[in-house]
């Protein structure tokens, strides 16, 4: 990595856990995985979100050291994510999307080994993966091989070994893949409580209402690279004078008494749905207004929010197909 040590240490913010900067890697036949990537993730609890083949688990492997980046610059926890691994695999929990079980080891020998690699010692790993089996509802199936669990139980194994060590920071891909709705709420439930616990979590996945229930914030991946960042609230806020409007009456009348009032509108007969945008400094006067004038009654009149969707169909327009 270019950036040198005692410059990275004097500039760390505390409440940064990731920092990238125009990470680079190509695979074989020049397919473009990452592609200058920069970004900067707070603590706390940040979806990553994207497409399949976005480049999310590609990421993801590089922080954690697992693959290692042709350029650029990558830094987890304030730890270079190539001279500082051993290090990492201390502080940091992965939950990987595809099941990592070894076929005839029961649940506690599983959770046990993965907290040794973390740098526990044995008796301590042993404690401690019975008592992290028992948090996610595992504690009567420790016994059992893990060949013979269900879809719902390999995600909650994979979430125990991910945490057994108490990481300061939580990389979770793609942690609902494959549940079924009861499955996937008590995960959901698991990730707000850990978050609440201060633990700072990164949540890879493609699923938007997953985000927007458990996360902060959100970073937007496309095509290998960052499209938008910000917090769930600032990226979803649709402009201060955009408002959504349901009424009762005349529509014809209601839509000229609000162009007279300098209200722009869009509105769609069939669903009634009906969107306006206010002149500067006015708020909703002009529309109450038009309201009274046209005789029409007002249902909801409500700040035009944009959807998780719309954010997340913009950040991707135009990207590629690559490696995820």
């Amino acid at each position: 990595m270019s950036m040198d040590p005692a410059d990275a240490a004097a500039a760390h913010d505390p409440d940064i856990v990731v920092t990238v900067s125009g990470l680079t890697l190509t695979y074989g036949r020049g397919l473009r995985a990452l592609d200058g990537l920069t970004a900067k993730i707070s603590a706390g609890c940040s979806g990553l979100l994207g497409p399949n083949g976005a480049g999310k688990s590609t990421l993801i492997k590089v922080l954690l050291g697992l693959l290692e980046a042709d350029a650029g610059d990558g830094r987890v926890l304030d730890r270079d994510v190539r001279r500082d691994r051993t290090e990492l695999r201390r502080r940091v929990g992965y939950m990987p999307e595809r099941d990592a079980h070894i076929p005839g080891m029961v649940a506690v020998d599983y959770v046990s080994m993965m907290a040794e690699l973390s740098g526990m010692g044995q008796v301590a790993a042993v404690k401690r993966a019975h008592e992290v089996l028992h948090y996610v509802n595992l504690g009567e199936s420790r016994y059992r091989p893990v060949d013979g669990f269900s879809a719902g139980m390999r995600q909650r194994l994979k979430l125990a070994a991910a945490i057994v060590h108490d990481p300061d920071l939580l990389f979770l891909d793609e942690p609902t893949n494959g549940l079924d709705p009861q499955g996937r709420r008590y995960m959901l439930d698991l990730i707000q409580e850990l978050s609440r616990a201060g633990i700072s979590i990164i949540l890879s996945t493609h699923l938007l209402p997953d985000v927007q229930e458990v996360c902060e914030r959100l970073v937007v991946v496309s095509a290998g690279r960052v499209t938008r960042e910000g917090t769930v609230a600032e990226l979803t806020r649709g402009m201060e004078r955009q408002y959504k409007v349901q009424f009762v009456g005349d529509g014809a009348r209601f839509l000229e008494a609000l162009e007279e009032r300098g209200v722009r509108t869009s509105y769609d007969p069939t669903s009634g749905d009906l969107r306006v945008v206010v002149p500067e400094g006015s708020g909703t006067g002009p529309v109450l207004e038009a309201a009274a004038g046209a005789g029409i009654g007002l249902k909801h009149l409500t700040p035009g929010m944009r959807s998780l969707e719309e954010v997340f169909l913009e950040s991707v327009e135009g990207g590629s197909d690559g490696d995820s």
